[in-house]
């Protein structure tokens, strides 16, 4: 049996509904069954929703009870380390074989991972994980397309969007492609003591995303630059905790630093899945985009 973790989330979400559009039978962990059922994900075909916290081993003995298999994921905040640690043990303790950590990995090339410290969570995750005696594999992908959603607003209402990447290339992904391949690994297997890197099909700016969302919507759309200053601010409006803005902060000067992006599809060849374009993506949001 499959466990998957942080099944409300983006991501999680993503890769339950491809177990259930697949018909493949899985657990899913999550704190609120009554906020996993608002999200839509009550009643899918073979879906096990069971509550539990991932900090607390006192509360994951149904979840965990038979599960061969884990996909583990839980949100980027402070105590990711403390989280995923005590959830690595709680899995041990209940004789998992193979744990599939959800992890990440930044396209720029020569990135310093010890600059931004979620990267720098991930990693020390992925040690504790390697030396506690499971089977263990770190799905590690880019930035995701889905990121872009959060400028619809401003694209729908002002044919624009403002960020602070300057001619800096990024190859997002497509969180579907993601979920296809979290399927396949899950349930087929394999893959122990390897990481697998992801990235979308494509090396882009913020001004070719542009051109890529014009083209989806049928309307011109542009990519206005702004100052790190001034997307600090815009983060802080929109709600975004201090913390984050932070560990966003350091993620952006790191990128900024390292301006060319590679690609990487070896982990789609592997697992039969078709790289997703941008376009493509933002043709399924148009509507979003387009207001």
């Amino acid at each position: 049996m499959i466990l998957v973790t942080g099944a409300t989330g983006l991501n999680g979400k993503a890769i339950v509904r491809e177990f259930a559009r697949q018909k493949h039978e899985a657990r899913a962990l999550v704190r609120d069954l009554d906020r996993a059922s608002a999200a839509g994900l009550g009643g899918l075909a073979g879906i096990d929703l069971i509550e539990g916290d991932m900090r607390r081993a006192d509360t994951l003995g149904a979840a965990l009870n038979g599960i061969d298999r884990v996909l583990m994921i839980s949100t980027a905040a402070e105590d990711m380390v403390e989280t995923q640690c005590r959830f690595i043990d709680a899995c041990k303790q209940a004789g998992v074989a193979h744990v599939v950590k959800f992890s990440g990995a930044e396209s720029n090339i020569g990135y310093d991972a010890t600059k931004f410290r979620f990267t720098r969570m991930h990693e020390e995750i992925e040690r504790y994980l390697e030396a506690v005696g499971m089977a263990w594999t770190h799905l590690r992908p880019s930035q995701f397309m889905q990121v872009y959603l959060r400028d619809a607003p401003t694209i729908a209402t002002e044919g624009a969007f403002y960020l602070a990447l300057g001619d800096t290339e990024l190859s997002p992904v497509d969180v579907e492609d993601i979920a296809k391949v979290a399927v396949r690994l899950l349930c087929d297997g394999g893959h122990e003591g390897e990481s697998l890197d992801m990235t979308g099909p494509e090396a882009l700016t913020m001004s070719d995303i542009a051109a890529r969302i014009s083209q989806a919507v049928g309307r011109p759309v542009r990519y206005v630059d702004v100052s790190p200053r001034e997307r600090r601010r815009n983060l802080l409006a929109a709600g975004v905790p201090a913390d984050f803005a932070d560990a966003l902060d350091e993620q952006l000067a790191e990128r900024l630093r390292r301006p060319k992006s590679r690609v990487h599809l070896a982990t789609h060849e592997m697992f039969g899945v078709r790289p997703t374009p941008f376009v493509e993506f933002a043709r399924r949001h148009a509507a979003m985009f387009g207001g």
